[in-house]
């Protein structure tokens, strides 16, 4: 996709992964909606800033019509984001939290992607990206509730691939290792590491997906640390 002048949505956009893509959008000549629960640091003539809840359809609706009527434009890009996670073994983990990563991992995307699809299909192009986790590929003990988030949003990207290609909309779903970003504050068993990821590194494997020829289609992609914890 040629990417100058195509509206972007990037939920979670306020820090990590999130504001890294969209630096790097803005960057490529796009129009950027940034979403996010935190205010946005980021100024820049083509970057509009939305308060947005995710976990709440009602919330997503009105930003996807306000950030429509802004750009007076429907978005060729959707970048699923926002994301959180939480440590306990099953048993101990609390109904609140679990709710909340659903909400958050999982609900999130199906609201967000519900609202960008039909003028996508409807122009025959588009690119929705969903930032699953490599807890999306394996069990990882302690975290089985984030665990059951990424899975689900494993399957619910490859079953959308399947619904939408013949339309001409790609769903790419990338699942990273660890990246050095905030993530981590609510996983105490985790040390950071200069060994981590960057949320950089990540935006830029989004935007290599995002500059494939029309006919060229990215499904899942795994990235990690090449050296790990070192």
């Amino acid at each position: 996709m040629k990417l100058e002048g195509q509206l972007a949505i990037v939920t979670g956009a306020s820090r990590g992964i999130g504001l890294a893509t969209v630096n790097t959008l803005l960057e490529a000549g796009c129009k950027v909606a940034a979403w996010s629960r935190t205010p946005m640091i980021l100024t820049h003539s083509h970057l509009k800033s939305y308060s947005v809840d995710v976990r709440a359809y009602s919330s997503v609706e009105k930003a996807f019509e306000t950030t429509c009527n802004d750009f007076k434009a429907k978005p060729s890009i959707l970048i699923n984001n926002a994301g959180l996670g939480f440590e306990a073994p099953l048993e101990e983990l609390s109904l609140e939290k679990w709710n909340t990563m659903f909400q958050t991992n999982v609900d999130g995307i199906f609201y967000c992607t519900r609202l960008a699809l039909p003028s996508m299909k409807k122009e025959g192009k588009g690119h929705i990206i969903n930032i699953s986790s490599v807890a999306g590929m394996t069990g990882i003990p302690g975290m089985t509730g984030y665990c059951a988030t990424k899975y689900a949003v494993r399957g619910l990207s490859q079953a959308l691939f399947k619904e939408v290609r013949k339309f001409g909309v790609k769903v790419t779903c990338i699942y990273p290792g660890s990246v050095q970003t905030n993530f981590f504050d609510e996983i105490p068993s985790v040390e950071i590491s200069d060994n981590m990821m960057q949320p950089e590194d990540i935006a830029s494997t989004i935007m290599h997906c995002l500059q494939s020829p029309d006919n060229y289609h990215h499904v899942d992609i795994e990235v990690r640390p090449l050296k790990g914890k070192g």
